[in-house]
């Protein structure tokens, strides 16, 4: 009995002093909790969805679905071979292209009336806070922070680890313009010795102009946030941003909800959407879409384009690697098409060509 009290207070000790390393952030305290204590979003302590949103759905207990989750085999939920990709030069881009550029997963590059965007990414090649425990697949890490051009505008969506990454982030500073994120994500930031001034955090249904006549709005998603054992206490959100010619709808991580519809009415419909589609489960449908909700996500928005992402990088739940892009394409084919947007990572989108064709390259990949 001696002997697994210690081991258990020795765990406990290694654990409190692990989860005091930089890479685990900070939460909002001072004026900032008074701040963000005041948004209509905030209740009882912690940020609320706009309905009730269960951790876990369905008939299984959060222990039966953790086991699963640690223990359960299913064939294929990382690629053997390379994952494809193209290594395109952002920093010689011509600037007046608006261009979209993925990196796999939810990270990506955009390019828009001259501003250069670029939305959660994560270029460690890790997935955790624990060092080597969520590797990223094969083919999948060919861009780095050094690849990156001047950044004008980084969009964190929220501050999960796979998509706010510390050494990432870090690597970075030095081309970030100015940050925009969720009520409280500054906390993290901050702590990070980041200027507050290039910092603004944002509620939901928020809006600033951007120069070159670029709006940036906020939207409401349907989530959750945390880095360490405190939940909630930082704001997930989505991203719209909008010019005379386009409209984008950068989607985060969240379930499905009435609030796509809103959306969809409110801003008179997006040229493209982009929403995630991977790393899904039954039992955490409320907080991660699944492939028929995506596409209905994208029609409740009236999205004349879809590029499904949270894939192909990662595993982060017990489906096989390909399965959200081959699953989300078959049931595409059989409905009311929406033109999808695969792109290989580090493939081009020109986001005026709506004519511009993308290959099924997840196809023959074991």
């Amino acid at each position: 009995m001696i002997i697994l009290v210690s081991i258990v207070l020795l765990l406990g000790i290694t654990i409190f002093f692990y989860i005091r390393q930089p890479k685990f952030g900070k939460a909002p305290s001072g004026e900032r909790l008074e701040q963000l204590q005041q948004s209509p979003n905030y209740k009882d302590g912690q940020f609320r969805n706009i309905r009730h949103t269960p951790n876990f759905s369905g008939d299984q207990s959060p222990a039966k679905i953790f086991f699963n989750f640690l223990f359960k085999k299913v064939p294929r939920t990382r690629p053997v071979d390379e994952i494809p990709f193209l290594k395109t030069d952002l920093k010689n881009l011509p600037i007046h292209e608006n261009v979209l550029v993925w990196f796999g997963h939810s990270s990506y590059f955009i390019q828009l009336n001259g501003k250069r965007f670029l939305i959660d990414p994560v270029f460690s090649g890790n997935a955790s806070p624990v060092p080597n425990s969520n590797k990223s697949f094969n083919g999948t890490d060919v861009y780095s922070a050094d690849d990156m051009p001047e950044i004008d505008y980084l969009l964190i969506t929220h501050d999960h680890y796979d998509h706010l990454d510390y050494p990432t982030i870090m690597k970075l500073k030095p081309k970030i313009g100015h940050i925009v994120c969720g009520l409280g994500v500054g906390a993290h930031l901050e702590y990070w010795k980041f200027d507050p001034g290039k910092i603004t955090e944002k509620d939901w249904n928020e809006s600033m102009f951007i120069s070159n006549n670029i709006t940036l709005n906020t939207a409401p998603a349907r989530h959750f946030s945390g880095r360490s054992f405190s939940r909630n206490n930082t704001l997930w959100l989505a991203f719209i941003l909008q010019t005379k010619e386009l409209k984008l709808y950068l989607g985060g991580d969240g379930g499905y909800d009435t609030h796509f519809a809103e959306i969809g009415e409110k801003f008179g419909g997006f040229d493209l959407a982009i929403l995630e589609n991977g790393q899904y489960n039954q039992a955490w449908r409320a907080i991660h879409l699944l492939p028929e909700e995506g596409l209905q996500a994208a029609k409740d928005l009236k999205a004349k384009r879809l590029f499904p992402v949270h894939s192909s990088k990662f595993k982060l739940a017990h489906h096989p690697w390909d399965e959200p892009l081959k699953t989300i394409t078959e049931m595409n084919e059989q409905g009311d098409q929406i033109p999808l947007v695969t792109p290989r990572i580090g493939e081009v989108v020109y986001l005026n060509d709506t004519t511009q064709v993308f290959s099924k390259w997840w196809e023959g990949i074991n």
